[in-house]
C-alpha cells in the first residue's frame, strides 16, 4: 500500500503563497505608490480655492442681472443654467471636503452651515447663501495678515453683505403689492442704513423674508462695527505702549550711561589698587616662606 503526503493548504494572510486576506487587501489598497501621493483635504481646498472663487463671483453676476433686470422665468432659462452650474460646483466641493475628511462625521457635525449652503439656495431667495463661499476664501486669505489687512478684509465683507442685501431684498419685494423697495437704488439704500444700524424708515420690507434679511443685515453691522472697533482700540493701545516705551527709554538712557561709566571708574581703580599693592603682599608671602635662623 503508498502513502503519500498531502501538503497543507496555506492559510490566508501567513506564508509566500498565502492569498491575501480581507485586511491585507484593504492594507495593500490603502499603500500610496511611488509618486503618485493620495489626495488630501487640505490638498483638495487648496486646488479649489479659486476656482470657487470664480464661480461665486460668477453666481453673483448672473443673480444681479436676473434680480435687477427682473427677468420673468420664461426669459433666464441661461442666467438659470449659468446658477445650477455654480451649484454644482459647490456640491462637488462639499462632497469631496467630506469624502477626504479624516472624520468624516466630525467634519459633518463641525460644518453643517456648508451643507446649508448647498441645500437651502434651491430656493431662490437664499442662493445668496453661496456667497458665504466667497467670505471664506477671503477670511483664508487674511488669516495670518497684519491688523490693517484684516480691517481691509472686514470692510470689504461688510460691502458684499451690503450688496448681498440690497439684491436679496429687491428680489422678495420688488414684485409684492404695497412694497416700497422696487427699484436696486432703493435697496441698496435701504441696505446701507440697515447694516449700519441708521434705519431712517422712508424704505423698510413688508414680506417676512424681507424682514429676515433686514435682520441678518442688523447683526452682520453690529458683528463689523464690533470687529472694526476692536482692532482701531488694539491699534491705539499698541501705539500709546510704543509711545510709553520710547519716553521710558529717553529718560533711562543717559542714566544707563552714567552707570556704565561709573562701573568703568570702579573696575579701573581696583585694578589700580591691585598694581599698588601687589609688592607688598609678595613681600609678606616671602618673609612667611623663609626659613627662620635658630
Amino acid at each position: 500500500m503508498r502513502y503519500t503526503t498531502r501538503k497543507p493548504r496555506p492559510v490566508a494572510g501567513t506564508g509566500n503563497d498565502a492569498r491575501p486576506g480581507p485586511g491585507d487587501r484593504g492594507a495593500a489598497r490603502a499603500r500610496q505608490r511611488p509618486g503618485h501621493p493620495a489626495l488630501t483635504q487640505q490638498a483638495w481646498r487648496r486646488a479649489s480655492e479659486w476656482p470657487l472663487l470664480a464661480a461665486a463671483v460668477l453666481f453673483l453676476a448672473a443673480y444681479s442681472f436676473q434680480v435687477i433686470a427682473n427677468l420673468p422665468e420664461a426669459r433666464s432659462g441661461a442666467i438659470e443654467a449659468v446658477i445650477w452650474v455654480t451649484w454644482a460646483a459647490f456640491g462637488v466641493d462639499y462632497a469631496m471636503n467630506l469624502l477626504l475628511a479624516p472624520r468624516r462625521g466630525r467634519w459633518f457635525l463641525r460644518n453643517l452651515h456648508e451643507l446649508l449652503i448647498v441645500v437651502l439656495p434651491v430656493l431662490r431667495p437664499l442662493r445668496l447663501l453661496r456667497l458665504i463661499t466667497l467670505l471664506q476664501l477671503m477670511h483664508r486669505a487674511a488669516g495670518s495678515a497684519l491688523r490693517g489687512r484684516i480691517i481691509a478684509y472686514v470692510l470689504s465683507a461688510a460691502a458684499l453683505l451690503t450688496y448681498a442685501g440690497a439684491l436679496a431684498a429687491l428680489d422678495v419685494e420688488q414684485n409684492t403689492t404695497g412694497a416700497n423697495i422696487t427699484t436696486f437704488s432703493d435697496a441698496l439704500w435701504w441696505a446701507v442704513a440697515t447694516i449700519t444700524t441708521v434705519g431712517y424708515g422712508d424704505f423698510y420690507p413688508v414680506t417676512q423674508l424681507g424682514r429676515f434679511v433686514a435682520a441678518g443685515l442688523m447683526i452682520g453691522g453690529i458683528a463689523v462695527l464690533g470687529i472694526v472697533t476692536a482692532a482701531v482700540a488694539s491699534w491705539l493701545v499698541e501705539n500709546v505702549a510704543a509711545e510709553t516705551a520710547a519716553e521710558l527709554g529717553a529718560v533711562e538712557a543717559p542714566m544707563h550711561e552714567e552707570l556704565t561709566r561709573l562701573t568703568v571708574r570702579i573696575e579701573e581703580l581696583t585694578a589700580r589698587i591691585e598694581e599698588l599693592t601687589a609688592p607688598s603682599r609678595e613681600h609678606a608671602i616671602a618673609e612667611h616662606v623663609s626659613p627662620h635662623p635658630r
